[in-house]
């Protein structure tokens, strides 16, 4: 075999394994700069609050070729509650409501992950640990973009997220009802990988 020949047949099996190599799921990081998770309740009927959590932390590992089976684990300090009301916050983080100083963070490890109508949505359940208590809890994803930041010239993956839970199943059910059961999460985040040759 000539070299003219063996070059492109060895350039082809370089490609090849490029390609293969890029279908294995890859490890990213959770970018806190641009990941916000947004909760809001009502209040005795008059209001509806929302509230967010600063300094997110977490891991995505993405399958681009088998979305569903991702997975993601993710860190929410309470240190990091924001209300824009700093009495408020000190109460939802005293032993009334979240107890900070006994269960520092919130969790969420995901469990399952399935395709549903429409593109790029997806059904994500997973293990949500607050206040020392795990429960399931599923969330409409929908993948927003999956490419390279121009910015950081990293890969990047970019979702939107909402959801509902009952705080009193996590025993966090001060002033139920007036003060509503239901938390309605609206999340927004992105996930930063390797970075782009």
């Amino acid at each position: 075999m000539t070299h003219s020949f063996r070059t492109p047949i060895i350039a082809a099996l370089f490609a090849g394994a490029s390609l293969a190599a890029s279908a294995e799921p890859v490890d990213y990081s959770i970018d806190s700069g641009h990941t916000q998770v947004l909760f809001s309740w009502n209040h005795f009927g008059f209001s509806n609050p929302t509230a967010d959590f600063k300094n997110i932390s977490g891991s995505l590992k993405w399958d681009e070729k088998h979305p569903t089976q991702s997975s993601v684990e993710v860190s929410i300090p309470l240190d990091g509650l924001n209300t824009n009301v700093d009495k408020l916050d000190e109460h939802l983080k005293s032993a009334d409501f979240f107890d900070a100083a006994k269960y520092p963070d919130i969790t969420f490890k995901s469990t399952q992950i399935k395709k549903s109508a429409g593109k790029n949505h997806f059904s994500v359940t997973g293990d949500l640990t607050v206040h020392g208590v795990t429960k399931p809890v599923t969330l409409a994803v929908t993948i927003n973009k999956v490419g390279v930041n121009p910015i950081v010239k990293a890969a990047d993956v970019g979702i939107n997220a909402t959801g509902t839970l009952k705080r009193s199943d996590f025993g966090v059910g001060a002033y139920v009802p007036n003060v509503s059961d239901q938390i309605k999460l609206n999340i927004t985040a992105e996930a930063l990988g390797p970075k782009a040759e």
